[in-house]
């Protein structure tokens, strides 16, 4: 048997222990790939869509080393006396404690998490602040982190301010408990001071947010605004008004962590190394999209239009879902937003189409119909009309600046 050369790199047996129908876990796997691509390393990786099921034994794995999600305590336990090369990815925590200290560790900065979702919702004009969090308990270190970071940042800002009373941490989703837990969810957004905005610890606890609103009547983001955390492309299909959240560097971080296993299996030693990574930045989309409005009729007409607009709404329609007429309604538009209702449907039609086109998901028709658009020559006559563009030329548009 030929031991390893430069042409043929030896092999390793890595296991992977996170799980793939999870957002935050696929796309710190899709970092470690895209390690093993730019470099000559290769590794045969094991890996489960839920690691939980293969988790008893795992420390007898018969392999060379093991990246893990320590923010899950059960692989903490289950690989405390592994002896192979670990790397623990997880949340970043101010207690050195809560790190284990014989592996490195790979983290988000829950700081930077929490302080760019906050100065986004201030930016936005906002001056009442709440958190959505999630139960206290082992699994869920990393968001009871997330809370005392939002209580430094409001005591900063407010000292004195009574910040506790802003946190929810509700129930945890179940079947036998979703009523309960969507009526106290409601209950404390309607005791909140509006308008308010919301940071939500992850983006399923964002979209409970977006669906209690609509339940309770309450427009997002006049009243409500709202902004999570993952950037979790499935939030934004499951909801009506599209989400605004923090982007996570999970791929960088599995990029690191990849890196650093490399070393380790090269025989390097790295205990207690700890290795923080930046959020790239944040997606704001219409939740959090805050305009202050003092205008009650317009801000209930708003709040239908950004739920129903790609439904081929009237103006009619919605006059009667605010209560008045059609006239007293487009003479409260003209005054307060200075254009018609009308108007106002067709521009969230124009950019939904627009976030569509720029995503290059669908084709120009399928565009044309899920953004609400009566044929696609009316789609074509509006952007030539108010961007003097047609929509493949501004879908080109887009696709240079981002490659600029």
């Amino acid at each position: 048997m030929h031991s390893p050369s430069p042409a043929h790199p030896r092999i390793h047996r890595i296991a992977l222990l996170f799980s793939a129908n999870k957002i935050y876990d696929r796309e710190i796997i899709v970092g470690i790939g895209d390690y093993l691509r730019s470099t000559r390393v290769t590794w045969d990786l094991f890996l489960e869509d839920d690691y939980h099921c293969r988790l008893a034994g795992i420390e007898h794995f018969d392999g060379d080393g093991i990246i893990a999600d320590f923010d899950d305590p059960a692989v903490a336990e289950a690989l405390q006396h592994c002896r192979l090369p670990i790397v623990a990815i997880g949340a970043s925590y101010e207690d050195p404690a809560a790190y284990p200290s014989q592996h490195p560790y790979v983290a988000i900065d829950n700081g930077q998490l929490i302080s760019l979702a906050y100065n986004h919702l201030i930016s936005a004009g906002l001056q009442n602040f709440a958190l959505y969090s999630l139960p206290e308990s082992a699994g869920y270190r990393w968001a009871q982190e997330r809370e005392r970071i939002y209580l430094r940042l409001r005591q900063a800002d407010q000292p004195g301010a009574p910040a506790h009373d802003e946190i929810y941490r509700g129930l945890l989703t179940s079947a036998l408990a979703w009523n309960q837990a969507s009526a106290q969810l409601i209950d404390w957004l309607r005791a909140l001071p509006k308008p308010v905005g919301i940071i939500a610890v992850n983006d399923a606890r964002a979209r409970h947010l977006l669906q209690a609103c609509l339940r309770a009547d309450l427009a997002v983001p006049e009243q409500v605004a709202i902004i999570g955390i993952d950037n979790d492309p499935l939030a934004r299909t499951l909801g009506r008004i599209p989400l605004s959240s923090v982007i996570q560097s999970t791929e960088e971080m599995g990029r690191t962590a990849a890196h650093l296993l490399h070393q380790m299996l090269g025989g390097v030693r790295l205990p207690g190394h700890r290795v923080l990574i930046d959020p790239v930045g944040i997606n704001a989309l219409a939740s959090s999209r805050h305009q202050p409005l003092s205008n009650p009729y317009v801000m209930r007409a708003r709040h239908f239009i950004r739920q129903y607009a790609c439904q081929g709404i009237k103006t009619e329609q919605v006059a009667a879902y605010v209560g008045i007429s059609r006239s007293a309604l487009e003479e409260h538009f003209r005054r307060d937003l200075s254009c018609t209702v009308h108007q106002a449907i067709l521009s969230h039609k124009l950019d939904v189409a627009k976030d569509m086109l720029a995503r290059r998901d669908a084709s120009s028709a399928d565009v044309a119909v899920r953004s609400g658009f009566t044929s696609l020559q009316y789609m074509y006559t509006v952007f030539r009309r108010e961007l003097d563009c047609t929509p493949r030329e501004y879908q080109e548009r887009m696709t240079s600046a981002t490659r600029a």
